[in-house]
């Protein structure tokens, strides 16, 4: 099982977003301890406009961990990388949205 910090606040999407792709990436369980930031001064200075931040166990963060490339060689140089994973996440989608439509080189949804 991987164990991980994440440094967080509530209502963080971009830290739901880490935490879905971290389930999606790892090669194995994942076990998360949250810290709440906002609850301490020092760590609300230190990582208020870069979370979401994971620590793995020796300390080592990775600030911004929501994208995929930077998480992905992250996880790859701790050996938890699904790389099986990774390939069927940055595939394209095969078929379009239903009912997207190009006009005049614009992209728009319904009609």
């Amino acid at each position: 099982m991987i164990s991980l910090t994440l440094y967080t606040t509530l209502g963080c999407h971009l830290c739901a977003q880490l935490e879905g792709l971290l389930a999606a990436l790892a090669n194995q369980p994942v076990a998360l301890q949250r810290i709440e930031i906002s609850d301490c001064p020092e760590l609300l200075a230190r990582y208020g406009e870069l979370i979401p931040v994971v620590a793995d166990s020796q300390g080592h963060e990775l600030i911004r961990s929501f994208e995929v490339e930077r998480l992905s060689a992250w996880l790859r140089q701790r050996g938890w990388l699904s790389e099986h994973a990774l390939t069927r996440l940055m595939q394209p989608d095969e078929a379009p949205p239903k009912g997207r439509y190009v006009r005049n080189g614009r992209r728009f949804l319904g009609e």
